[in-house]
This record gives C-alpha cells, structure tokens and sequence, in this order.
C-alpha cells in the first residue's frame, strides 16, 4: 500500500500510515489482489503444451438414457 501514500502526500501535504489506507480502502470495498504463486521448477512452455494436449477428463454418453414409458395422459405408466 505505500505506493498510495505518497500520492496523497503530494496530493493533501499530509503524511498517512499504509495501514490507514488499506483500513480505509477495505472499508469502502476495496480489496487486495495478489498473483498466484508459481512452483520455483515449473516451465511455462511444459505446461502450455500438457493443456493443448490433454484431453478434457468429463464426457456425456453418446447414447441417450432410456426413459420409462408414457401413458396417454402423458403421465408415467404403472407397472404390473
């Protein structure tokens, strides 16, 4: 957040603890985003190749499920 304070010195000509400004940052709904964090051995390029590649893990069935048979009234049949 101190790269907010100074704005507001050469803004205001007053000095603002960074924990005022992000105190009143959160309250107006403001949040703080960070990046995720990388593994230190990961490779970019190895990954972007392993999602071109890899197949999506979630299928639908090509054949349709079965459905019970309708009465006339359109309402389900009893059986037996």
């Amino acid at each position: 957040m101190e790269f907010l304070t100074l704005p507001i010195f050469e803004e205001f000509r007053i000095t603002v603890d960074e924990t005022t400004v992000g105190r009143e940052l959160r309250a107006m709904g403001f949040a703080k985003l960070s990046a995720r964090p990388r593994h230190h051995a990961q490779n970019e390029f190895e990954v972007e190749d392993f999602k071109k590649v890899s197949q999506p893990s979630c299928r639908r069935s090509s054949k349709a499920s079965p459905k019970a048979p309708r009465s006339n009234s359109d309402g389900p049949t009893k059986l037996g």
